[in-house]
């Protein structure tokens, strides 16, 4: 299970409702690594997302469940 949660006053609390039993006692992880990526390769990641954002607008792309279609006669 996977829970958001944001900081207030020094206290955890979730973003949203839960029906955990109360009295749970949860080990929690911060999980602040973020990715890999330096600057160079983020600006890269971006263009290639705008690119296909302009790609399918111009409907330069083949559909999800065509795609499926064409690999499972395979």
């Amino acid at each position: 299970m996977v829970f958001r949660a944001h900081v207030a006053n020094g206290r955890l609390v979730l973003d949203e409702p839960t029906d955990l039993p109360e009295g749970l006692v949860l080990n929690l992880v911060v999980d602040d690594e973020g990715d890999d990526l330096d600057d160079e390769e983020r600006a890269e990641l971006h263009a290639a997302i705008d690119e296909s954002r302009e790609q399918i607008q111009r409907g330069e792309f083949v559909a999800a469940e065509a795609l499926f279609a064409a690999l499972r006669p395979r």
